[in-house]
This record gives C-alpha cells, structure tokens and sequence, in this order.
C-alpha cells in the first residue's frame, strides 16, 4: 500500500528543462550569447539551461522554496503563482491526497498517512476516536460506525450492544442503577455522599451495526 496518492498529472503546471549547447559568435568564442532569465546576464558556461522558454545558469534556475538546482533533481520543474518550484515543494504546497477521515483538513500529497479501508489519515489523528488513546505498531483497532476504536472502547461498545438485544440483562442492570443513591447519604464516616445513577439514556446508546476488526499498519 502506497503512502499517499498522486494528484492527477494532467492539473500540474509542469515543464521541462533542457540542457543545450551554448552558441557562440564566431568572431569571438569567449563570449556567450544567451542572457540568463534568472540574473540578466549573458551565460559565458559552454552549457546552459532551457526552461519556460528562456536560458539560464545552471546556478540561477532554482526551486523558488527550497533552493535546490532544478538541474539536478530532475528534468521538470513546476510553476504556480508565480513560482518555479521542484516537484516536491509544488506537492507540498498545492497538491492533496484527500481529506483527513477526522479532523477534515487537507492531507499533502507527500506526507505519510494511516489508512483503514476506504479512510485516510494524518498520523497525529489516528487514535482511539473514544479515549483519544495513541497507536502503537502491532496493536489492535476496530473500525465501527466510521470511527477508530480502541480494543477496550470497542469491547465495552459490545457489551452495551449485547445489553440492548437482551432485555433481562438490561432490566437488572437498570434495576442495580435505580437503587444506587441519587441523593444526599452518608458514609462510614458519617459524611454525606452524592452519587449519580445512571439514565436510561446512559444504557440504551446508539449501537449500530458493528464490523469486522482490522489490524493497524502503516500506509
């Protein structure tokens, strides 16, 4: 499984850069006849670049964030407002895999993401979506109802689904929870204790239909 995907190629504002001979006057071959795109003065290198349709030093024609010599990296650069970038700063600032199944920002096309079936995820967002608990390679998660679980946060939701498809268990469980205290008692030490039963609200949650568990690995 591939670590991200690949914006469509045909949106990228690509070009590509060439590298050809420099012609000089016959007259006198230590002067060049190309002005470079990039400082304005005339190339005088035996070689020198092509790119958008103008000449350049190999030295002048750079990614406009990361200042690396497109020359060398590759045969294409990439233009956006105004910038002549390399092909990983133009991903990095333009392009997206998708969106983050959680937090619904926008994935960059070169960051590493978690995934599980059909949804995507930064790094720092894949946790437990109930205990907010952080994973660690080899562990369990369930995927239920479109949000990561945990395994104690998914066999708790079992146990509450179990409870709401029998009745006898869940009318004793409702009958424990309505003979606790909800008003003002007092312990041992003669203090008074406030507790809280549970409502029903509390017992009969949604619990839909829950699937197959998964296991977590990286992308």
């Amino acid at each position: 499984m591939t670590p991200f995907i690949l914006p469509d190629q045909s949106c990228w504002d690509s070009k590509e850069i060439s590298g050809v001979p420099n012609e000089r006057p016959k007259m006198d071959s230590k002067v060049g006849t190309q002005e470079c795109a990039g400082c304005g003065k005339i190339i005088s290198e035996r070689y020198l670049l092509k790119a958008l349709d103008l000449y350049w030093h190999e030295d002048c024609l750079k990614c406009g964030c990361c200042d690396c010599r497109l020359g060398e990296v590759g045969s294409t650069l990439y233009t956006k407002a105004n910038l002549i970038l390399c092909r990983r700063d133009y991903l990095r600032l333009f392009g997206s895999t998708g969106f983050c199944s959680v937090c619904s920002k926008p994935i960059p096309a070169f960051e590493m993401v978690m995934r599980a079936r059909t949804n995507v995820y930064h790094l720092e967002c894949f946790a437990c979506q109930q205990c907010n608990h952080r994973f660690c390679v080899g562990d369990r998660f369930y995927l239920c109802d479109n949000k990561i679980l945990c395994e104690y946060d998914y066999e708790e939701r079992l146990v509450f689904a179990n409870m709401a498809y029998n009745p006898n268990q869940l009318a004793q469980l409702k009958r424990h929870a309505n003979g606790q205290l909800t008003g003002g008692g007092v312990n041992s030490a003669g203090s008074p204790v406030m507790s809280r039963a549970p409502s029903a609200g509390d017992l009969n949650n949604n619990m839909s239909q829950l699937q197959t568990p998964l296991k977590a690995t990286n992308s």
